[in-house]
């Protein structure tokens, strides 16, 4: 997916901070315009102001629910993977590799751009459909960010159960990494980990984390009910350790570094999506559809992208039609810097 938002956002973050230990940050998505025109319904809730990147995770959008006609067309990456996880409807995906493929509910689109790639995202019809999925860009290390451009689809991935303290076990599906003892059979270049998991009515469970991993927790459906053990500003009620938090859908839980595993439970039921790993080993630059570790390489990229450089080659079945890119803001771009 593209992101046109960029112009508005800081070219510079100061107070950078280390994660140094648990944290319990309540952040809400914004609405961002896709394509240019408000004729989908996006939330954003990577990258934050104060809140870069969880572990490699750099973006996420949710795109959805709604009725809508996707058209992305063809547009440009360098220096990450787009991870594209549906939860309603069906995605085509074609790029400059030539793969021309369809995704549906419980499928995933993994893209590695490398030293670059382009790619459209259409919804599959010729009217509007019901359509509801995250999208997600993984940074990628200065080992593998100037590599080839890959593509894999995997429709079949591996399921954990959860134990429940109290009701019925929860289940999750392993997207991206590492959690609960199961491997995805994606390809990750950093220690990350990525999942959806179910927790049933009534249930209260313990996803398990690593302590060295950086954590987030994104609402994806219901309420949960996250034992944070940081009683939010100004709530004297209850010890510290019984402290919750709230977390519904178009809301970002940040867990920190420090935790082996979390509460979780829901009185109707939730479904929520577990962002997490270790610290990233660089902060970056990332402007538009670009991510990079200089402004001179985001320039680069723009300009290639202007002048039709082979490095993004041609979008299979597409003609002349582009996403242009958009005007650089009149300052230089640095890195971004967490500051919680």
């Amino acid at each position: 997916m593209t992101r046109l938002a960029s112009a508005a956002e800081p070219a510079e973050l100061e107070g950078a901070a280390e994660c140094d230990g648990p944290r319990a940050v309540l952040l809400e998505s914004r609405e961002v315009p896709l394509g240019g025109v408000r004729a989908m319904e996006v939330h954003r809730s990577l990258p934050q102001r104060d809140l870069p990147m969880i572990g490699a995770w750099c973006f996420l959008d949710r795109f959805g629910p709604q009725t809508t006609m996707m058209r992305v067309e063809p547009h440009p990456h360098i220096g990450l993977q787009t991870v594209t996880w549906p939860f309603a409807g069906a995605v085509r995906h074609r790029d400059t590799l030539g793969s021309d493929v369809q995704i549906m509910r419980g499928q995933l689109n993994l893209m590695t751009s490398g030293a670059g790639i382009a790619h459209s995202e259409y919804s599959v019809g010729d009217a509007p459909t019901e359509l509801d999925a995250l999208q997600l860009w993984v940074a990628l290390p200065e080992s593998r960010r100037h590599g080839e451009a890959a593509f894999e689809q995997h429709r079949s991935l591996p399921e954990v159960e959860l134990a429940a303290i109290d009701g019925q076990a929860a289940y999750g599906i392993v997207v991206m990494g590492r959690f609960a003892g199961a491997v995805s059979p994606a390809s990750a270049y950093t220690p990350i980990a990525g999942a959806e998991v179910r927790v049933p009515a009534g249930a209260r469970v313990r996803l398990p984390l690593r302590p060295d991993w950086e954590y987030g927790l994104v609402g994806v459906d219901g309420t949960l009910e996250v034992r944070t053990g940081i009683p939010a500003p100004g709530d004297a009620a209850g010890s510290p350790t019984d402290a919750t938090t709230a977390l519904t859908p178009q809301h970002l839980l940040y867990l920190g570094v420090g935790r082996d595993g979390v509460e979780v439970s829901s009185r109707d039921g939730a479904t929520v999506f577990v962002l997490g790993g270790q610290p990233f080993e660089d902060e970056i630059v990332m402007w538009w559809n670009f991510v990079a570790r200089s402004h001179d390489e985001i320039v680069a990229a723009r300009e290639a992208w202007e002048a039709g450089d082979p490095r993004f080659g041609h979008v299979v079945g597409h003609g002349p039609e582009r996403i242009p890119a958009p005007p650089l803001p009149g300052v230089r771009l640095t890195r971004r810097h967490r500051r919680i």
